[in-house]
């Protein structure tokens, strides 16, 4: 079936607009399920909308067929991307669509899952119901990135973030904000949106952080903890060692130490050992695909100049914040120099510019 553009009308292409933004809505919300929305139109009228609900269930058809309070009968389904035709945690939605006769689905992209790719289609024509697809699908391709590099590379997406001044200083031993107000609302709504944060035991012992989410309403979507602790050395009078037992927290590490390994499975520590790698680092590689395998699909890295780099070094970031507060700060014994830094960069394809006017701060955000 050919899928050019002038295939769809106008209000298809605004039908499918809403379903994405309901899923933008999700992302990040949904655990180890995409995000995905849902629009249902009957005679030219929505008659009920849905959206992959909180850890993937219920799926976005179904909801938005559940919460419908008319017939379906003849209406259209548009939703981004293709519904599952398989038996996993929930039956499959192309069952509750034959069954509530709905006459028409017209979907985004297909799933790269192979247990659905391809098969919607087929399945619904045998009850003769119309099935379209492509609709919208470079959008749509752009918002389900995360999930194809989750589906396709085993490993979570990966967020980076870091803030400077004007002359590359971060801060130090003695913490002090370097970014204003708006910025740090803006570094908590990365944290609503990744179920995983990521930060090095230096930075744990020297900023004592609680790495949640403290943006009004939204507290009880702090992300998990993962700690980057070679030699455990972790510091048992910290909020994350402290909090432990109430939020669940990964410990990467590196040790035979038998008494500090009591110490936090006693605590409720997830504790995942790690091989070195060949600059006897714990290997992040291995990292991620040991975080992927815990359900971490959206991971945000809030680390200092070394483990930044790192990251950079070995291109494991797939977006990248650049906060620079474009202040010249005199340079104290307590401030760090970001070093080799800018030249990494440039392996990123994009580069925008989110700063607004006014803005204090400068935002840069780099992806691939």
């Amino acid at each position: 079936m050919s899928t050019k553009k002038d295939r769809f009308s106008q209000s298809d292409k605004n039908y499918m607009n809403i379903a994405l933004k309901l899923a933008m809505l999700k992302h990040g919300l949904t655990g180890t399920n995409p995000a995905v929305g849902c629009v249902i139109v009957k005679n030219n009228k929505i008659i009920s909308i849905g959206s992959t609900g909180l850890n993937g269930k219920p799926h976005a058809e179904r909801s938005a067929i559940n919460n419908s309070t008319e017939s379906l009968k003849d209406s259209k389904l548009y939703v981004t991307l293709e519904p599952c035709s398989h038996y996993g945690k929930t039956p499959p939605c192309t069952n509750i669509i034959i069954k509530k006769k709905i006459k028409e689905l017209i979907y985004g992209i297909e799933d790269i899952d192979k247990k659905v790719k391809g098969k919607t289609k087929k399945i619904l024509n045998k009850s003769n119901i119309v099935v379209k697809k492509n609709l919208l699908s470079e959008n749509i391709k752009d918002f389900y990135k995360p999930y194809f590099i989750n589906r396709s590379k085993k490993i979570p997406y990966v967020t980076g973030k870091i803030a400077k001044t004007k002359n590359n200083l971060i801060y130090g031993d003695h913490y002090k904000k370097i970014t204003n107000l708006k910025t740090d609302k803006l570094m908590h709504y990365l944290r609503y949106k990744n179920d995983t944060i990521l930060i090095s035991s230096k930075t744990l012992n020297t900023d004592n952080p609680k790495l949640n989410c403290r943006l009004k309403g939204y507290e009880n979507y702090s992300p998990s903890r993962a700690i980057l602790d070679k030699n455990l050395d972790i510091n048992q009078n910290s909020y994350i060692f402290k909090s432990a037992k109430k939020n669940k927290t990964f410990i990467f590490f590196n040790s035979n130490n038998k008494k500090k390994i009591d110490i936090l499975k006693r605590n409720k520590f997830h504790l995942i050992k790690i091989k070195l790698d060949k600059n006897k680092n714990l290997d992040l590689k291995l990292i991620l695909q040991k975080l992927y395998k815990n359900g971490c699909r959206n991971l945000l890295v809030e680390g200092g100049n070394r483990l930044t780099n790192s990251f950079l070094k070995g291109r494991l970031f797939h977006k990248f914040y650049l906060i620079d507060n474009q202040k010249n700060i005199k340079i104290k014994d307590n401030y760090v120099l970001l070093k080799n830094f800018s030249t990494k960069l440039k392996n990123f394809k994009y580069k925008f510019d989110l700063t607004n006017q006014g803005d204090k701060d400068k935002i840069i955000l780099y992806k691939n």
